[in-house]
This record gives structure tokens, C-alpha cells and sequence, in this order.
């Protein structure tokens, strides 16, 4: 493999693991919010949130111009 076809790849997947890792962190939230039948503590959520900002920073360093900052905005 060329270098920069490996660098491609390597940027490929640092954005997709952003992805998996801001769905996985939603999808904490919502099965904390259905098992206690309320919302999860502020302190979690304000956690999660700056978890999405650092998963997003990295996504947008190696893969910018995508949808993914828009996705998870509307995740708040």
C-alpha cells in the first residue's frame, strides 16, 4: 500500500470511530434516560457532551466537511 493511500485509510477510520463512538455515547444516554424513567444526571449528560466535542475534534482533523457535527448537535 502506498503511503498516502494508507494515510487515506487511517482517516477513514479515525472519522468512522468518531462516528461509532458519539452513537455509542447517545446510545448510553437514551438507554440510562428508558431504564430510570428520567433523564440522566446533568453531570453525565455535560460529560457526554464534551466526550462528543473531543470524538468530533478528532473526526474533523482527519475527515472534515462532514455531516458529523451536524448529527451530533441535534443529539443535544
Amino acid at each position: 500500500m502506498q503511503d498516502n493511500e494508507t494515510k487515506e485509510m487511517l482517516a477513514d477510520l479515525l472519522w468512522l470511530n468518531a462516528v461509532i463512538a458519539t452513537e455509542l455515547i447517545q446510545i448510553t444516554e437514551n438507554t440510562s434516560a428508558i431504564l430510570r424513567k428520567s433523564p440522566p444526571p446533568k453531570s453525565c449528560i455535560a460529560e457526554h457532551h464534551e466526550l462528543r466535542k473531543t470524538a468530533l475534534a478528532i473526526a474533523e482533523k482527519y475527515r472534515s466537511g462532514t455531516m458529523l457535527g451536524q448529527h451530533i448537535l441535534r443529539h443535544q
